[in-house]
């Protein structure tokens, strides 16, 4: 039993229970502890199975009592019997774009539906557009979000499976056999989706270390097992090799296994033409040349080629190779550089904590401030704020900063911007904010020209601070809207409209790939989590792994900048901040 499968289990309860028609109190309760376990920084699972999760936070007598048993016997009768209620294909329903628990529920009782082929099979059919509320048009998105789902099987995000990557790797490093582990592949690079994994790791024991994997929490069946591999499938679905390799040959196997294959192809042109190859193992000389017998790390194959160190996330070939010839690769961002956040949400609009809970979880992770951007009026289904609420909800944030001594927190709105490209709240209430995050919400099939024009008038608006989500995607659910990059980042720089790299693991937007140009364009990023709880927050590690992967440093990212300059920056009108 691990963390994430605890945290798993609970969530699957709260839907379940949403099923049913439970109590909304009793649902939020589930979800919230699972955040508290996925939170907690101890040895959660150990916790629990010695009964001892009193007074952590979000985790009352009851949901002690249900983690105690799940952790101990790794099963929770609770659990079990409200699954024996449901089909087992249900659960497949909620991986749909647009399927939430109220449409499932109505699907499933009025008819039968009870997994993703019996729902197509009624569409289908047609019997989907006949229910009250459904409609021919939610009965084609349906069919297009089923073809998504279909699309996208055996890809996984690359927020979604971290976690899972993080338990794995710490177990390793305490196999007494292995002296390095590290994951490879495109996890390693950051791509923002992924469809496998790649363990590789150094050890004289490769066949034991091999057999020991396969036996790890985390496996549902083995693929294969050999002397110096292991493939495996894991629980989540997800197929998992390990490689594992000489304490001397590590460093070569985890660049080639690292990859990206254009790069890689790169690197071993540019060491053919210095008169040796390449590969997995080592270098071995084509020409009349001293192969380098220096390599300990990976660095050192780079520095033998006469590059720089070229990190993970840039091995793309997209101009890496060049940049590190000519030692101008940039100085990329870290976590630790982040000084705050902004577009968080709370219970006032969609979130799931309250501004205090928000701010308690920001001063926890180290951040000197944070940004609240709830929804604006237009979102109903979010709850979005009116103009009274945002004004009522900017008085409670100054109140709350009166009680900090080395943090604050900053008052914003999420604000829709409508089919016409104007914004949902007048300038008199945007002025009033001490800055404001614009995005699309609605009217997602205009064409690129209309949306891109949108976009560009709401950035030409002197409150808005910053673009949310420029495409709108959910990654594996749907596709983003069309949109001019290049055209919308042009209008940022002209118009001093910083864009924000939204972090949740869904959306990861704007996409990597922009960056670069955006930087040099002189746009700012601001790395958002778009957090609606105190889980929410922790999503700022994967968004800092896609800012280095988009070539961006610490002087690139609003949010690398201390309270004061923040402060000096919103103060300053729009078109001057360029100074600043």
């Amino acid at each position: 039993m691990t963390r994430e499968s605890l945290a798993v289990v609970l969530e699957e309860i709260a839907l379940l229970l949403e099923l049913k028609n439970e109590n909304p109190f009793k649902i939020r309760a589930y979800r919230q502890g699972a955040e508290s376990v996925r939170n907690h920084d101890g040895d959660i699972v150990q916790l629990a199975i010695d009964n001892q999760l009193k007074g952590i936070k979000g985790i009352g007598d009851a949901l002690q009592d249900k983690l105690h048993e799940l952790a101990l016997t790794e099963k929770l009768e609770f659990h079990q019997n409200l699954r024996a209620e449901f089909p087992q294909g249900l659960f497949e329903l909620f991986d749909l774009q647009g399927l939430g628990p109220k449409k499932i529920k109505v699907l499933y009782e009025t008819l039968g539906v009870g997994s993703v082929a019996e729902l197509k099979a009624t569409c289908d059919s047609g019997k989907v557009a006949e229910l009250p509320g459904f409609g021919t048009k939610t009965q084609s998105k349906i069919l297009e979000a089923i073809a998504q789902r279909e699309t996208f099987a055996d890809t996984f995000l690359l927020g979604g499976i971290t976690p899972l990557v993080t338990e794995m790797l710490d177990t390793l490093r305490l196999h007494p056999e292995i002296s390095r582990v590290m994951a490879a592949g495109s996890f390693r690079r950051a791509k923002e989706t992924v469809h496998d994994l790649d363990f590789l790791v150094a050890t004289k024991e490769t066949a034991l270390v091999c057999e020991d994997f396969t036996t790890l929490p985390q496996v549902e069946s083995i693929i294969a097992c050999g002397e110096t591999k292991a493939s495996v499938r894991l629980k989540n679905g997800i197929q998992c090799d390990l490689r594992a390799v000489s304490n001397a040959q590590f460093p070569f196997a985890l660049q080639y296994f690292t990859g990206s294959k254009e790069h890689n192809v790169a690197l071993r042109s540019l060491a053919l033409k210095q008169g040796f190859s390449l590969n997995e193992y080592d270098f071995t000389a084509v020409a009349n040349v001293t192969i380098p017998n220096n390599i300990h790390e990976e660095r050192d194959i780079y520095q033998a080629l006469g590059l720089e160190f070229i990190e993970p996330e840039l091995r793309e070939n997209r101009g890496e190779i060049e940049a590190a010839t000519e030692r101008t690769l940039p100085r990329l961002i870290e976590l630790g550089h982040l000084r705050g956040t902004f577009h968080n949400h709370t219970t006032a609009s969609d979130g799931i904590h309250t501004l205090t809970e928000m701010a308690d979880e920001a001063i926890e992770l180290g951040l000197q401030y944070l940004g609240i951007a709830d929804h604006s009026k237009s979102m109903v289904v979010a709850n979005g704020l009116d103009a009274e609420r945002l004004i009522a909800q900017i008085d409670s944030i100054n109140q709350l900063n009166q009680t900090f001594t080395h943090f604050r927190l900053f008052a914003g709105s999420e604000v829709d911007i409508l089919k016409d490209g104007s914004l949902d709240f007048e300038d008199s209430v945007l002025a009033q904010l001490d800055y404001c995050v614009a995005s699309v919400h609605s009217s997602f099939n205009l064409s690129e020209e209309e949306m891109t024009r949108r976009i560009c008038r709401a950035m030409e608006n002197p409150y808005v601070t910053m673009l949310g989500h420029l495409t709108g995607r959910l990654l594996l659910k749907r596709d983003g809207y069309a949109v001019n990059h290049a055209t919308i980042i042009d209008c940022a720089a002209a118009t001093g409209t910083i864009i924000e790299l939204n972090c949740n693991p869904q959306r990861l937007d704007m996409d990597w790939r922009w960056w670069k140009r955006a930087r040099d364009k002189g746009v700012l990023c601001s790395i958002n989590p778009d957090a609606h709880s105190t889980m929410g927050l922790h999503f700022l590690g994967i968004g800092v792994r896609l800012a280095r992967k988009g070539w961006l440093r610490k002087q690139d990212v609003f949010n690398t900048r201390s309270t004061a300059d923040v402060e000096k920056f919103l103060k300053t009108p729009k078109l001057k901040r360029h100074d600043h």
